[in-house]
């Protein structure tokens, strides 16, 4: 599978974004996707994860919590990170990544065999 994520840009903090991960091949709805991002100097760090199977089956890092949802659009090969009350911590690189084993949600980078390539996130205080 090949991923391509989208939909970065600079914003000011309070602000909202909708990133997207496009993906090809025909397996796509049974990949659990995870959205993982970095931040200039860190280490590259898990943000959220959603199930092959979509739904309520969600995961998310503290960071995260109540402020992104990560959602799923099988019949259109995308999965998507609604990210809310944006702060300046945020800003990083945010990548997408693909786990074929259909089992529970990971969050390292370990868990995922398949990248695409990072969008960038900025947000301006």
């Amino acid at each position: 599978v090949q991923l391509q994520a989208s939909g970065g840009g600079l914003v000011q903090a309070g602000d909202s974004l909708r990133l997207s991960c496009a993906a090809s091949g025909r397996t796509f709805s049974s990949y659990n996707i995870g959205w993982f991002r970095q931040a200039p100097g860190k280490e590259r760090e898990f943000v959220a994860a959603i199930w092959w199977g979509g739904g309520s089956s969600t995961y998310y890092a503290n960071s995260a919590k109540g402020r992104f949802t990560i959602s799923r659009d099988n019949a259109k090969n995308t999965v998507y990170l609604q990210m809310n009350s944006l702060k300046p911590e945020d800003t990083a690189v945010y990548y997408c990544a693909a786990d074929p084993r259909r089992g529970r949600l990971g969050s390292t980078d370990n868990d995922y065999g398949y990248w695409g390539q990072g969008t960038q996130v900025t947000v301006s205080s």
